[in-house]
């Protein structure tokens, strides 16, 4: 598969079979992050895969929340530790989504599907406890990784390149 077959191909998937993703395959796609473009190299972002006990504490602290947790098998928390320099910090934020989109395009090159999802609680005190995620990193959301329930879904109607794009003389 080509990186260009990944991006057409990816879809966000929200209904997953109960199988958890096996730890040397979720290593393999985690690695992908490793490849983000990131600004003096700092690898500013910070994979937090929720085992067992994690998840019931994420659980607990959600409430009547907890169910969309249970969507998918393997969780993991996406965040990052920002710079004190403010443009270092948006560099940051920034290569950590990049890192982020790696491991969902390296999910579906190995088979697996996945779902980037921003999730309130894990700014919270709780869900930070619940997670591990100290007070000096932001969090940029939850990650649904496992094997999609039936077909993959249609890709969404988007707009053509001439919606966003403008060629300057």
């Amino acid at each position: 598969m080509n990186v260009l077959e990944a991006i057409h191909e990816r879809r966000t998937v929200k209904k997953y079979e109960p199988i958890p993703v096996p730890r040397e395959q979720l290593e393999r796609i985690l690695e992908a992050a490793r490849w983000a473009p990131n600004h003096r190299m700092t690898q500013p972002w910070r994979f937090r895969v929720l085992g067992p006990v994690s998840l019931g504490r994420l659980a607990t602290a959600a409430g009547e929340g907890a169910k969309k947790l249970m969507r998918a098998p393997t969780l993991v928390v996406a965040s990052y530790v920002p710079s004190p320099i403010p443009i270092h910090a948006a560099e940051d934020e920034q290569a950590t989504s990049c890192a982020i989109y790696a491991t969902l395009l390296a999910a579906h090159a190995e088979g697996v599907s996945s779902y980037w999802r921003t999730i309130n609680l894990l700014d919270t005190e709780a869900g930070r406890v619940a997670t591990g995620v100290p007070a000096n990193e932001r969090v940029l959301g939850l990650l649904h990784f496992g094997t999609a329930i039936g077909e993959l879904p249609d890709p969404p109607e988007r707009g053509g390149i001439d919606e966003y794009v403008t060629f300057l003389d």
